[in-house]
């Protein structure tokens, strides 16, 4: 198979969707790999260690879209990215669609077959390219929070650990999945005062017995929600439901309640956000205030700490593509159902139904697409 990587566009954005090393797995069993000229630049991966590794490095990601079977990324397709998608062509990379009907629309037009890293799933129903990125995320968020509380950054001035004498910076955490975790343990490590909320008590239960006291633990419904944001210096926003936009927790009303200068990191921002008065940033501009509120919604988070986060990822992805790459797509995807979950647009079709439902499409099984 020939395999494209192309150089992410996306403001501010230095990952890439494949390493030398991930390049070498698949030019020594045979395939083929493009990489667009200086992808991995910015992270300190040079074009003459993909070209040790067996890559051919090409000028322009037209060629490389135009040539490739499979199409390896990090971030969604821009516009001018989906219209060089040609039909029965596979990508392979985060798409988080359900927010995003334009892109949405252009991928289906397109005819591609697109497999959204968010999805696939494993046999323990966990997430597990999404989980690289997710930890890389939660944990950033705390110390993305940490740099907008000062004063100079808009926020009321406190130190998230405080000092003998003053008491520490109160963070509430919306979810106890992989973001939530990662996210308190780095708070509880800065010396915060750390509350999470989740809706699953046994989940409750199991970060009780792993943090002890020092983690308080919430159940979240309405009332405990609200208390704890009006309380808060810092809330982090940790929502995920699979493919399908996150929901508004945290309303325009409960800004109201929280004191002037608190920060709201929305990590869910990727699906629409957790947050009603959230809205995508980048790492070029990535606060806004709203109510006297300080807003931290950048959409690709990791890509700020992109040689972390570009290892940690493909580390994740590699078997995948290696797999598809080895079996071709449509034998790759029914001999693994893990990885059938994660095809989200096929052929024209949406065989994601929390997209098809949250976007008005008519949703098509995966298995019934592949068979188009």
């Amino acid at each position: 198979m020939l395999v494209g990587v192309p150089k992410e566009i996306k403001n501010h954005e230095y990952r890439i969707g494949m390493t030398p090393s991930g390049v070498r797995e698949l030019t020594s069993q045979g395939h083929q790999v493009m990489v667009q000229k200086d992808g991995g630049a910015g992270i300190g991966l040079s074009n003459e260690q993909y070209i040790a590794a067996g890559a051919q490095i090409i000028d322009t990601p037209e060629e490389i879209f135009a040539k490739a079977d499979m199409i390896v990324k990090v971030k969604e397709p821009q516009p001018n990215e989906c219209k060089m998608l040609r039909p029965g062509q596979l990508l392979f990379t985060y798409l988080h669609l359900a927010p995003d009907p334009e892109q949405t629309r252009l991928l289906v037009d397109s005819g591609a077959i697109c497999i959204a890293y968010e999805t696939v799933t494993d046999s323990k129903g966990a997430l597990p390219l999404l989980a690289p990125m997710s930890e890389v995320a939660g944990r950033m968020s705390i110390q993305a929070g940490a740099h907008a509380l000062e004063k100079a950054q808009g926020g009321n001035g406190t130190l998230l650990g405080g000092v003998p004498g003053v008491a520490p910076a109160k963070v509430t955490v919306i979810g106890g999945g992989v973001v939530g975790v990662n996210a308190a343990r780095m708070a509880l490590g800065m010396g915060a005062d750390v509350t999470i909320l989740d809706r699953s008590l046994p989940r409750l239960k199991e970060l009780d017995e792993l943090y002890g006291p020092g983690l308080k633990t919430l159940y979240s419904n309405t009332d405990n929600l609200a208390n704890a944001v009006a309380d808060s210096d810092l809330v982090v926003g940790a929502v995920l439901i699979p493919g399908a936009a996150a929901p508004h927790l945290v309303t325009r009303e409960m800004l109201g309640t929280m004191k002037k200068g608190a920060v709201l990191v929305d990590v869910a921002i990727d699906q629409g956000g957790c947050f009603e008065t959230s809205h995508a940033t980048t790492h070029q501009e990535p606060t806004y205030e709203v109510d006297g509120i300080v807003h931290y919604c950048v959409a690709n988070m990791p890509g700020g700490v992109a040689r972390t986060s570009t290892f940690a990822l493909t580390n994740a992805t590699l078997p995948f593509a290696v797999s598809l790459a080895n079996k071709g797509v449509r034998k790759a995807l029914e001999e693994d159902t893990h990885l059938l979950n994660g095809l989200n647009v096929c052929k024209g079709k949406v065989t994601y139904e929390a997209v098809a439902h949250d976007l008005g499409y008519d949703y098509m099984p995966a298995d019934q697409a592949l068979s188009l």
